[in-house]
């Protein structure tokens, strides 16, 4: 697919594209600093996510980079800089509105990981959907090294593996390895640096092949039923499969199944 370039300088911190598939890519472009998560890295993505969410015929999102890490979190040298509560507050409530937007998009969202991904950059990795990771990149939450412990990294961190083996890193500052990673369930599939781009586009398939309104709706209720008590989850869970049955596309797909053919979606 060739792919359609929606921000043309490429000297952006940000490169945008879009297939026509509707693959939205999203590639952090500032491999000498390592990617960082500062003021202009965090406008750009949160003007990106925006152009996603408006485009209708949108199917998915890639969050990639360029360079030798995927992302070394927030900008401590313009932290520094601005010492000031104000302006903290200020960082990480936008940084927070980025992370809740990766979340609220309506396609499915998947980081390929080709490096290091530290702190806020882990963060970004355990905040979306899916994850495909190169064997070779690492991951940690290393805030404490510093004196700061990785509190906004830690709520999808939390949210993405168990707590002890999540704590263990949030405390050490340890990092750990792509098949670590995927064994304690922050990634989803590992392979060779080489073989990475393989990975994400057999992934990418098997999303692209389900229809995109039932992902849409999938995508909402897991999130908002994670946050709930046993029975309310259940109670919104049934109300969702209950709304999810009167689209057009369960209602083909489940005739389907029935005369035992393959869905007019797929086709």
């Amino acid at each position: 697919m060739n792919p359609q370039t929606l921000h043309p300088a490429p000297d952006a911190p940000l490169l945008h594209t879009r297939d026509a598939r509707g693959v939205h890519r999203l590639t952090l472009n500032r491999p000498a600093a390592f990617n960082v998560l500062g003021e202009e890295m965090l406008d750009a993505l949160h003007a990106a996510l925006a152009r996603v969410a408006a485009d209708d015929a949108s199917r998915a999102l890639v969050i990639g980079a360029e360079g030798k890490a995927f992302c070394a979190g927030h900008d401590l040298k313009q932290m520094s800089a601005n010492p000031r509560l104000d302006y903290y507050r200020q960082l990480f409530a936008h940084c927070t509105r980025v992370m809740l937007a990766v979340q609220k998009l309506p396609v499915p969202v998947i980081a390929r990981v080709q490096g290091l991904a530290t702190a806020a950059g882990c963060q970004l990795v355990a905040q979306c959907d899916l994850a495909v990771a190169a064997d070779t990149a690492r991951f940690g939450v290393n805030g404490i090294d510093a004196g700061l412990f990785c509190a906004t990294p830690s709520v999808p961190l939390v949210r993405a593996m168990p707590a002890k083996p999540a704590l263990e890193m949030l405390m050490t500052g340890a990092f750990i390895g792509a098949a670590e990673a995927q064994a304690r369930g922050l990634v989803n599939r590992v392979a060779a640096p080489e073989a990475l781009d393989a990975a994400l586009d057999e992934l990418l398939a098997a999303i692209l092949s389900k229809p995109r309104e039932a992902l849409a709706a999938g995508k909402q209720l897991f999130y908002a039923q994670r946050e709930l008590g046993l029975e309310a989850a259940y109670q919104l869970a049934g109300e969702s499969m209950a709304c999810n049955m009167m689209l057009d596309v369960a209602q083909e797909g489940v005739r389907a199944f029935i005369e035992k053919r393959q869905p007019a979606w797929r086709q």
